[in-house]
């Protein structure tokens, strides 16, 4: 009979991956809340201001309008990915489609590609001399033809779009990996009972899908929230006016352009707090503790 290891030799086995993540992550994030409590441009010695930095973004409106901004990217970029994700994994694992390896990979492309390349090229894309506007006055539609990107009613809207181009691949492939786990014999039981494509969805696919589903909004809510590339380079500054800064660029623009250290890292410890709060509702609702 084999003797158990002692529990704490199991923790050896782990330490290694430990030691890695509190010195890349777990360390870095404390010397952040540190350094959130000082006034500090990062060159010069800081003044210990406590929680002052914090107070002083709840009264500031460029930082509330940025959190405005990355809520409406958080639509963009999981509610619209994940419920789109649902819908075309249902309907490829319902039809027979050939080469479906290959449209698996055409699909969860935009993910692998760097987000500047992806920026860059919606960015060409969006321009007014841009694919877009071309498309839209080759079919008559002249009037809709505007400068996307440079104007601040369209350009967070072209932001997101770009967003939920590159995240509903990654909803599809997860979603079509736990169809592919349902036991058929559910949906024979729902089509002998009667029940169309609309009860197969709701009673079966929704309930089976529900940890997929977690995953999908856990990682598409934090790359809103996380939002930087598509922003600098598609809309540089911030786009007009400031209608496309973000809680990410906020960070960047204080820290090396404003000087104000210490508030760009108390952003990001709130940014962290935030995606802290979302992801363990996201855990809770979706039950992917159990």
């Amino acid at each position: 009979m084999a003797v158990a290891e002692p529990r704490r030799v199991g923790y050896l086995y782990i330490l290694p991956a430990l030691l890695v993540y509190g010195l890349f992550l777990l360390f870095p994030l404390l010397h952040s809340g540190w350094i959130s409590l000082f006034s500090w441009d990062g060159l010069t010695v800081g003044t210990f201001v406590g929680l002052d930095n914090y107070a002083a973004l709840a009264a500031d409106v460029g930082f509330l309008a940025a959190f405005g901004h990355v809520a409406v990217l958080l639509v963009f970029f999981a509610v619209l990915p994940v419920s789109i994700g649902l819908v075309l994994a249902t309907a490829l694992s319902r039809t027979r489609i050939r080469g479906m390896a290959f449209f698996r990979t055409a699909l969860f492309l935009p993910q692998v590609v760097a987000m500047v390349v992806v920026a860059i090229a919606w960015q060409r894309i969006f321009a007014p001399d841009g694919a877009l506007n071309d498309l839209l006055r080759l079919v008559g539609l002249d009037g809709l033809v505007t400068a996307w990107l440079g104007e601040s009613g369209t350009a967070l809207i072209a932001v997101g779009l770009v967003g939920t181009w590159v995240q509903t691949g990654l909803a599809v492939v997860l979603f079509l990996g736990g169809i592919g786990k349902i036991s058929g014999e559910l949906f024979d039981a729902v089509r002998l009972d009667g029940g169309g494509v609309v009860r197969e969805f709701r009673t079966v696919v929704l309930p089976a899908l529900r940890a997929e589903i977690g995953v999908a909004l856990t990682l598409t809510v934090i790359a809103a929230l996380r939002t930087f590339d598509l922003v600098y380079v598609m809309t540089p500054q911030g786009g007009p006016g400031g209608s496309t800064t973000v809680p990410s660029y906020e960070i960047y623009h204080r820290a090396f352009h404003s000087g104000q250290v210490g508030s760009a890292a108390a952003i990001g410890i709130t940014l962290t707090a935030l995606a802290f709060l979302i992801t363990f509702g996201i855990t809770k609702v979706t039950g992917r503790d159990r």
